[in-house]
């Protein structure tokens, strides 16, 4: 029976750590369905959805902490079920840029929820010298809502935080 297994690992920006985790994974049989890895200051996480047999999934389980604890990682894993698929029609990805302040990346997120708008990705960056914010955020929607309604309430809400912003279609959900 295919089983699922969301990894997580954060640890000290390292060179070859993702390489040993994704050796392990190929190792004890599990397949990587999606990962992503980020640099945050000197520190990297890295995060695997895995795929495999329930035989594959408690190997994995058994031989983390041995490697973590060799790579100096703290590591974190859930048993989870397989992606879900939603009648999603459009993608779009919502963009802005200005002057960071507080509560700026609160109340884009909180824009999207409080329209019940799920957000498949977000990924945002300060610039330390200018205080500048660059954020990107991706967004799928359904049938039943308007991207024109949608569109100009964001950009309202830009132009209430004084930054630059649009919405635009893309391919995929992924920044």
């Amino acid at each position: 029976m295919s089983q699922y297994l969301v990894l997580t690992a954060m640890g000290s920006d390292r060179t070859g750590c993702v390489s040993e985790l994704t050796k392990l994974a190929s190792e004890c049989g599990c397949n990587i369905l999606d990962s992503r890895m980020a640099i945050f200051g000197q520190e990297f996480t890295f995060i695997m959805l895995l795929h495999g047999d329930n035989r594959a999934i408690n190997k994995i389980e058994t031989r983390l902490p041995m490697v973590a604890h060799a790579l100096d990682l703290i590591t974190m894993m859930k048993r989870t079920s397989g992606h879900k698929t939603y009648d999603l029609v459009e993608h779009y990805q919502a963009d802005y840029t200005g002057t960071d302040q507080p509560g700026l990346l609160k109340a884009m997120t909180a824009f999207f929820a409080t329209r019940k708008i799920d957000i498949s990705s977000l990924k945002s960056e300060i610039n330390p010298q200018t205080s500048i914010i660059s954020a990107s955020i991706s967004i799928a929607l359904t049938q039943k809502i308007s991207i024109n309604d949608i569109e100009n309430d964001f950009l309202r809400l830009c132009e209430q935080f004084g930054v630059q912003g649009c919405i635009k279609e893309t391919t995929h959900g992924l920044v």
